[in-house]
């Protein structure tokens, strides 16, 4: 499994929100197979979303899909973002 882990702040949490549950990325055609937002306890404008893949290759052209879209929005919506690409060697529940 591959995760592509974005984090940025943003201006406003509710408003990004309702733009990231638009889903303008189009996540579900773009191989994406489940996501994880997070917010940080310290933080709270800062965000950090994990989307999960089965490959790497749908998981790049996935972050050049991002790439596209943070142009147009980067600057009142978002802040830096950045995006990589993991890949998962291990995972074990205690």
């Amino acid at each position: 499994m591959y995760t592509v882990r974005i984090e940025h702040p943003v201006a406003d949490f509710a408003r990004w929100k309702q733009v990231f549950d638009g889903d303008p990325a189009h996540r579900g055609q773009s191989g994406v197979r489940r996501y994880r937002v997070y917010r940080a306890v310290d933080d709270p404008r800062f965000v950090t979303v994990d989307l999960d893949f089965d490959g790497s290759a749908e998981a790049e052209a996935f972050v050049a899909t991002m790439r596209g879209l943070w142009s147009k929005v980067e600057g009142s919506l978002i802040e830096g973002p950045r995006a990589r690409i993991l890949e998962a060697v291990e995972e074990r529940d205690l």
